[in-house]
């Protein structure tokens, strides 16, 4: 009786597996126009140009050992009570947009934040684990790439919500002056595009 009871849980974990491993949405096989069109939509707002500027124009003379600092401190407030600068960013204006675009997609992204020219956080839609991107795929394959770079990362399966998820990393540029400031990320849920679009098939 015991083998069997192992034997079935085995079985139950085996196929729970294969199936979030085979069962991943390929987004280059999904329509992803209106997708894109609402990113660029959203993201094409004067508040995350401001916010940007803002923080380029702050960070201006950063350099790398305070860049590390920074994030060394975004990654101890994270576990600790007292989070001056975590608070400061998620209670921006940039931070209050992007949180309300995750919700006005109703399940269609996940997160949604917006960096710099020096790849730190200037807004986003919840806690980063990190505070500076600069050197991840986000950020070097979008901002050190050019203006109109777009990078899509590999599908990840998400296992506490059992949804598979994709990072839709982009370039942003000053809508006046076309000049490159900084990089967005929307972690996108592909679970529910798929769903969204196979209904509307």
């Amino acid at each position: 009786m015991r083998i069997g009871i192992v034997f079935t849980s085995m079985l139950v974990v085996a196929i729970s597996l294969a199936n979030s491993a085979t069962a991943a949405p390929r987004l280059a096989e999904l329509d992803t126009t209106s997708l894109y069109k609402q990113i660029d939509q959203w993201l094409n707002n004067e508040i995350v140009t401001i916010s940007i500027n803002a923080q380029n124009e702050k960070y201006t003379s950063l350099n790398q050992e305070q860049i590390i600092k920074l994030d060394k401190q975004w990654r101890a407030e994270a576990k600790q009570a007292d989070k001056p600068l975590i608070a400061a960013t998620l209670s921006s204006p940039l931070s209050v947009y992007l949180t309300r675009m995750q919700g006005q997609s109703y399940g269609l992204f996940v997160e949604i934040f917006v960096v710099g020219n020096k790849g730190l956080n200037v807004g986003q839609s919840s806690v980063t684990s990190d505070f500076w991107q600069g050197d991840e795929a986000k950020f070097q394959k979008t901002f050190q790439v050019g203006p109109t770079a777009v990078f899509v990362d590999e599908p990840e399966w998400d296992d506490t919500f059992k949804i598979w998820r994709v990072q839709v990393n982009k370039s942003l540029t000053n809508p006046e002056t076309n000049q490159l400031i900084g990089a967005a990320t929307i972690e996108v849920n592909l679970t529910e595009l798929a769903r969204r679009q196979a209904i509307a098939n």
